[in-house]
């Protein structure tokens, strides 16, 4: 139990928590019932991966932490029963967390909608609002309360392979409009927002699950930029923000010109960046998580278990994911024994992790049973809405030679050239549906063999299609020919001399820059079979390509344009 002074709540009273008398002493009442490990564990998130019926719920009965990221499966019934069930025997409610971040990384069981890059092609707000409430009921139908979502990095790296598909895009006007559309719905449907990757990710091209990124702007530019887009959203009442495994130099060096490597201290276990900065200059009132604690972006910069105190110490309230939660609690206790940890930093989180609790209503929750909660999951208008982003998205980025739109008669023989869906956290790459798509409306589709002699004489149309939207540890992802031809003498084979040929992205939007000569190119943004099929609505004239591009397809190269 808790028996130093009482922390002053009075910071729940104010925004983001809004908390009222009643929710205030719930938690000071609940504070003071934990015991020493209770109360730490309070700031820990644990991933559960695997089949729900795999998860008996006695590992997190007996680690008792303040909330658990689901890696959901297929069964929404399955999975809202085990959260359900977690929830009823937690001493403390869960805060249960996903990342909404659409296409494939919409949840299985509910409706596949858009990736913010997709919407932001459509760029029409009252869409982002409503398929953010779409994903944001369906969530909360199944029982989770809290989303790593809206990315506010900014792509300006066009070779980031961590930013591309996942944020909106290159213009802070743009992001602004639909991030703050998107954590506004978000939190108004019962699902805490969480801004995420403090202090900006995108000007480094390199990915922070490998290594620490640097945000490499002076402080007037990142002011301009990145703490316009913060500031926004603390502003709007956005009820958290991660803390990642990025670096910002120029803050630091304000303070000490020779900082050294210090000036490269990730975020995550910066004091400077996370609490003079976050909480300080930008005024952030609200929970700070980390970033997941075991990527190379904060292991490759200090020990794994230290890094977990240096979180705590730098302003961290939560800690996402432990591997060993015994090591990590034995870390923690031994530097708040030896005073490198204080107490009061530890009551300081603890009080806002409750805090968020309680502002999301947890105390006091009345669930639904689940089966009535489930009905809310794939209703028409929200399948509506989804289709509508779908088929607005697709963007025709050139098409020097009229080759759109396409035909069954004119262009009935079509060899596809493609690598499939490329994704680690799908494992083998994902056969695309378009090939069959395709034969359904006509087409004599053939799916080009790798390593094999590419007859053009054979075909009315080569249509390269490639499914790589941005996912963790990529490093890099860009046109590597040498890959999706199989070998070294057909990497150098190019076809549209002999017959008319286009590239489709369904993902990462700057392929150009490895092909400026490609005649016709389409950015796509989504691998989902339903973008699938708006785009070859669109190649065959049965629909406009509305989509305005939100980034530079072009990468700045003058020739990609012809």
């Amino acid at each position: 139990m808790m028996d130093r002074p009482a922390v002053s709540l009075d910071h729940l009273r104010l925004a983001p928590f809004n908390l009222d008398d009643e929710a205030v002493a719930w938690v000071a009442n609940m504070a003071a019932g934990l015991d020493a490990d209770a109360r730490l564990m309070q700031l820990f998130v644990i991933g559960m991966h695997g089949p729900a019926a795999n998860w008996s719920g006695d590992e997190i009965k007996r680690l008792r932490p303040g909330g658990v990221m689901r890696f959901f499966s297929a069964d929404g019934m399955a999975e809202a029963t085990l959260l359900d069930r977690l929830q009823d025997e937690a001493d403390v409610p869960l805060l249960v967390s996903a990342d909404l971040e659409g296409s494939r990384m919409s949840l299985p069981f509910a409706t596949t909608v858009p990736n913010p890059l997709a919407l932001a092609a459509v760029d029409d707000v009252t869409l982002t609002r409503e398929i953010s409430r779409v994903m944001a009921d369906e969530a909360r139908a199944v029982g989770v309360n809290w989303s790593y979502t809206p990315v506010l990095d900014i792509n300006a790296a066009f070779r980031s392979a961590i930013v591309a598909t996942r944020g909106y895009g290159s213009d802070v006007d743009r992001i602004e409009t639909h991030a703050m559309a998107q954590a506004d719905a978000f939190q108004r449907a019962g699902v805490a927002a969480c801004v995420k990757h403090w202090p900006g990710e995108g000007f480094d091209d390199r990915d922070q699950h490998l290594l620490t990124t640097v945000n490499s702007l002076s402080m007037e530019e990142w002011e301009t930029r990145f703490g316009r887009l913060y500031r926004s959203a603390i502003a709007g009442g956005v009820m958290s923000v991660m803390s990642a495994h990025i670096a910002l130099p120029a803050f630091v060096r304000e303070g000490d010109p020779q900082a050294g490597i210090e000036a490269f201290r990730p975020a995550s276990v910066s004091r400077g960046l996370t609490t003079e900065l976050l909480r300080g200059r930008l005024g952030f009132n609200g929970l700070i998580v980390s970033d997941a604690s075991e990527m190379a972006g904060v292991t490759s910069f200090m020990a794994t278990a230290e890094a977990k105190v240096e979180m705590l110490r730098a302003g961290c309230d939560m800690i996402l994911f432990s591997q060993d939660m015994d090591r990590d609690l034995k870390a923690i206790k031994s530097a708040l024994a030896d005073g490198t940890l204080s107490e009061d930093r530890v009551d300081e989180a603890l009080m806002r992790v409750l805090g968020l609790k309680a502002a999301l209503g947890l105390h006091k929750d009345r669930r639904e049973p689940a089966t009535d909660r489930l009905a809310r999951l794939r209703r028409p208008e929200a399948q509506a809405a989804a289709s509508s982003g779908f088929q607005r998205a697709p963007t025709l980025v050139k098409d020097v030679e009229g080759l759109f739109p396409i035909s069954s008669e004119r262009h009935r023989r079509v060899l596809l050239i493609t690598g499939g869906i490329v994704s680690p956290i799908h494992g083998a790459p994902i056969l695309l549906a378009l090939p069959d798509l395709m034969r359904k409306r006509g087409f004599k589709v053939d799916v080009y063999e790798s390593g094999t002699p590419v007859p053009t004489g054979d075909y009315d149309l080569v249509l390269y299609a490639l499914g790589e939207e941005t996912l963790l540890t990529r490093g890099r992802i860009f046109l590597d020919w040498l890959r999706l031809m199989g070998d070294f003498r057909l990497a150098m084979r190019r076809t549209w001399h002999e017959v008319p040929t286009a590239m489709i992205s369904f993902g990462y939007p700057y392929y150009l820059y490895d092909a400026p000569r490609m005649p016709a190119y389409v950015n796509a943004y989504c691998t989902s079979d339903e973008m699938q099929e708006a785009v070859l609505d669109c190649m065959m004239g049965l629909r406009a390509f509305e989509g305005r591009s939100p980034v530079d397809p072009f990468c700045g190269l003058e020739d990609a344009r012809f």
